[in-house]
Formats: C-alpha cells, sequence, structure tokens
C-alpha cells in the first residue's frame, strides 16, 4: 500500500480517466495556472510518457517566454516514463520506487502537486489516484464519455452499474482511508458543454446528478468547446495569461471574458485550504 510523502506536504490534485480526448491536459494547465494566480506554489507530474501534452504545454510557455522576453510563471514539471523491465514485479518495483520519489521531492516545496494521468489504466495512474486529495475527471458532455464512469440502460436512461473506472476510483478511495484515514474529494466535471440546452444534455446532467448520489461524486461545470484553448497551446498560454491585448480597444473578446470566469468557477469549485499567508521578508542589518 502506497503511502503519502511524510509531514503535510502538498495538496495532490489528479487529473483522471481512462479515455482519450475529454480535455485532460488542457484542464490540468488551466488548474495549474489558476491556482499560481491564487499565489500558491505548485508544481505538476506528467505521467503520460508517450503523449506528453502537459509537459510539452510547459516546454511551448517557456520557448514563447524566451523568444518573447515575457515574464510567465513556469510551474516545475516532471515527466515520468514507464519501466522497460521485462518482469511485472521489477517495472512496478521500478515505477512505484520513481513515482513515490518524484512525490515527495515535490510536495515538500510546493503547496500544490498536480497530476495528470494517461488517458488509459496504468500502474501509475493506479498510484496516483491512491494517494490524492482532489481526483478531477473531465468528461465530454456525451453518453459515449458517461459510459467511462456507468453503464446506463438504453431505454429508461437508469444507472445500471458503476464502470471500471469508477470501481478503481473506489479501491483508491479504500487504500487512501486505510493508509492514512484520508479522504479524496472526486469532482467530475463537464467539459465542452453545449450552449444550446438540448435534450441530450438535460438527460447526460439527470444521469450523472443519480450517480454521483450512488457512487459519491460531485459534479461542476468545466470549460467550454472554445476555440481560444485550441489557440493557446502552441504558445504555452491560459486563460490566466490573457490581458489587456495591444489593439485600439485594449479588451478581451466576451467569448474570452466568459472563458476566464468559467476558469474561476472551476479553480473555486476544487475549495482547496486558503492559501498561506506569505512569509515576512527579515532584512539584514
Amino acid at each position: 500500500m502506497l503511502t503519502r510523502p511524510a509531514g503535510k506536504g502538498a495538496h495532490i490534485i489528479v487529473l483522471g480517466n481512462e479515455k482519450g480526448g475529454s480535455g485532460k491536459s488542457t484542464t490540468a494547465m488551466h488548474i495549474i495556472m489558476g491556482l499560481v494566480e491564487q499565489g500558491r506554489s505548485v508544481a505538476a507530474i506528467d505521467l503520460d510518457s508517450r503523449q506528453r501534452t502537459l509537459s510539452r504545454y510547459l516546454e511551448n510557455r517557456n520557448a514563447h517566454a524566451l523568444e518573447k522576453s515575457l515574464d510567465l510563471a513556469l510551474p516545475l514539471i516532471r515527466t515520468l516514463h514507464k519501466s522497460k523491465a521485462n518482469l511485472i514485479d521489477s517495472a512496478e518495483a521500478e515505477e512505484r520506487a520513481n513515482f513515490t520519489e518524484t512525490l515527495a521531492e515535490l510536495s515538500v516545496a510546493h503547496d500544490v502537486v498536480v497530476i495528470d494521468c494517461p488517458g488509459s489504466d496504468t500502474y501509475m495512474a493506479r498510484l496516483a489516484h491512491s494517494v490524492a486529495d482532489t481526483i478531477v475527471t473531465p468528461l465530454n458532455d456525451s453518453f459515449v464519455d458517461l459510459d467511462l464512469l456507468a453503464r446506463v440502460n438504453r431505454d429508461s436512461y437508469e444507472v445500471e452499474t458503476p464502470s471500471l473506472y469508477a470501481e478503481m476510483v473506489w479501491e483508491a478511495r479504500k487504500r487512501r482511508a486505510m493508509a492514512d484515514r484520508g479522504q479524496i474529494d472526486w469532482i467530475v466535471m463537464r467539459n465542452r458543454v453545449a450552449t444550446l440546452n438540448a435534450r441530450n444534455k438535460a438527460r447526460v446532467e439527470k444521469v450523472l446528478a443519480k450517480l454521483a448520489r450512488r457512487i459519491g461524486f460531485r459534479f461542476v461545470p468545466g470549460l467550454s468547446e472554445r476555440v481560444v484553448y485550441r489557440e493557446m497551446f502552441l504558445k504555452g498560454l491560459t486563460l490566466v495569461d490573457l490581458r489587456q491585448k495591444p489593439n485600439t480597444k485594449g479588451g478581451l473578446t466576451m467569448s474570452e471574458v466568459a472563458a476566464r470566469q468559467e476558469l474561476r468557477q472551476l479553480v473555486m469549485a476544487l475549495n482547496l485550504p486558503p492559501v498561506k499567508e506569505p512569509m515576512e521578508l527579515v532584512q539584514e542589518a
């Protein structure tokens, strides 16, 4: 059983599900920068060593800052790779040691550690879930993605059984409680929510409400489908970086204003402990 780093350490937020294309890494990046904007010290771990989307996002940010001489916050990130050992036991032992060491290092020096998991079931992803304080599961607003959480009756839209991922989170919660009596706050966020109040949208919301009561998660609005998210990746920018723009009006578009409000609401929904008071600087005589 994996235990958390000794001491109070950082608040650990895990972005996880077992389906790609839900906006997990984009959400992770925006949560990171939203927390930095609050004055928190944030580090990240990228467990998707194949895609490396979050790692590349921050690499693009660093390159853009250097090219344009911009003073951009650059959170520390570690990318952890799968073991190449042939035996499963050896591979898991190596991955466990790497994960534990990295998490301990980052937890000591930061208020929050955000862990971005791959869109598949891996050993390190399960380790990350078992030590989380908060799990954030982005879902597209459709029954295709909802199938990640539960099997739904095609006629009545009643929840039949939880899915494999929901069962994995349940097991992670039990392991966390046994390890240190800690609790995991599970948040399901609906990404790319349609602006129109379509019948499918209403049905998804109804099923989520039932499922939340049954398996114990909170669901919150996520990030809508907006062009602005896709445009910012190459420069490593986020909604937090959108300020007054150098044009004649000098303001943000309505879409950008709405997107920033979505991000603020998401960060607030995390319900993290208050930001620590900054230490007073002591001047040397």
